[in-house]
């Protein structure tokens, strides 16, 4: 695919950035597990937090080219980093499209700075794949208070100003570090309704945050619900369109981690190629040893497959085209690619890269959550399957 001067100007600045601040802060990241907020502050200086909110609210308002683009860079640096990037803007996506006008200027401005964070919360522990058997419930409140400081039944319960958010999610990014949190409950019999929550809110707290093979810098933990009281103006969507909405929503996540994948691979290739011409074996480098050069060939025919589906995918968004099929494709196929070429990067460093000394063993081990989140590997071969057969 072509792309514009505008988009390649764009890539060329977000790869110098994730080449000269986000590569050489990774490895301590990811060893102290602490996400890296002096580079969250600099990507807002670049006006990617605010990529996915129109223009009249001070954003980017990024085609999902340019948005495929900014996440593989980004990667390429840092994938936790991209991660926290890629969840802060599917909050925003979901305020930009769902919410109303008092709910976008209250808050969208604000986190076009970066600050506060957005989190999109979703997953449950017993609810991952199968979102529509969450359990995280949404009442509208039946009661008003009293001048004791109780509440009092009312006849007036569908007519409350407040809903009460009670349950837990699970597998939050960004869940100790949001400001507001894109939430998912039930509202009524298999009805899911999506809501805004500020993190500050009475009754919401923060869980532990998970201990994970990788992508140890992005704080990933539960958040749990204790009669959570908003505002009717925080639904975003009417009662039982949430799922649908959700759904929408995570097409472009798909292309989103789609470009991760194939910027973390780009990262372990590059790795790799250094390596073989630097590291010495039988007499030469190790780059001139024929099944070094045949995986080597492998890894980058993958790698530019995974990075024209993922390009093809958002360029059909962009067309106003149906590209469900195409970002579970993208998705599915880039993420696998990602954790072939990282495990043979981690193969062609030898001994080295089993060691912290090497990038590649971090690589490794992030590339394993590309195939995990926005939709296992086996639920996008379902998504695909099924639009093939409709």
């Amino acid at each position: 695919m072509e792309l514009t001067a505008e988009q390649e100007a764009i890539r060329d600045v977000v790869r110098e950035f994730a080449t000269e601040e986000l590569k050489p802060r990774a490895a301590e990241a990811d060893r102290t597990q602490t996400f890296p907020e002096e580079v969250w502050d600099e990507l807002s200086e670049l006006d990617l937090t605010g990529l996915t909110v129109p223009e009249e609210y001070g954003g980017f308002d990024a085609d999902r080219t340019t948005y495929s683009l900014v996440n593989e860079e980004v990667a390429y640096g840092h994938l936790s980093v991209a991660t926290a990037l890629s969840v802060h803007c599917l909050a925003t996506s979901c305020i930009s499209q769902f919410g109303s006008e008092e709910i976008k200027e209250r808050w969208l401005p604000e986190m076009v700075s970066g600050r506060p964070v957005g989190a999109f919360a979703l997953s449950e522990p017993e609810a991952g794949s199968n979102p529509a058997e969450l359990s995280t419930r949404a009442e509208r409140d039946i009661s008003e208070p009293r001048s004791d400081g109780q509440r009092e039944v009312t006849t007036a319960s569908r007519d409350g100003e407040e809903y009460v958010v009670n349950g837990k999610k699970q597998w939050i990014t960004n869940g100790s570090r949001a400001g507001v949190v894109i939430v998912f409950a039930k509202t009524g019999e298999g009805e899911i309704t999506q809501f805004l929550v500020p993190a500050d809110a009475e009754g919401l707290e923060v869980g532990k945050k998970e201990e994970k093979l990788g992508l140890r810098a992005s704080d990933t933990t539960a958040l749990l619900f204790d009669d959570v009281r908003i505002p009717v103006e925080n639904r975003l969507t009417e009662e039982g369109r949430g799922l649908s909405a959700a759904l929408s929503i995570l097409t472009g996540g798909r292309i989103g981690i789609a470009s991760q994948a194939v910027g973390l691979a780009q990262a372990a290739m590059d790795d790799s190629l250094a390596y073989a011409g630097e590291r010495e074996q039988f007499g030469g480098p190790i780059g001139e040893i024929q099944t070094i050069q045949h995986k080597l060939a492998e890894m980058e025919t993958s790698l530019r497959a995974a990075r024209l589906l993922t390009h093809e995918a958002a360029r059909k968004e962009d067309a106003g085209e149906d590209p469900r099929l195409d970002a579970s494709i993208a998705k599915y196929f880039a993420s696998e690619a990602a954790m072939e070429i990282t495990n043979e990067a981690v193969q062609i460093h030898g001994g080295a890269g089993y060691t912290t000394d090497f990038d590649v063993e971090r690589y490794y081990r992030d590339a394993k959550i590309t195939t995990i989140y926005e939709g296992t590997s086996q639920i996008q071969k379902n998504v695909i399957a099924r639009e093939l057969l409709s």
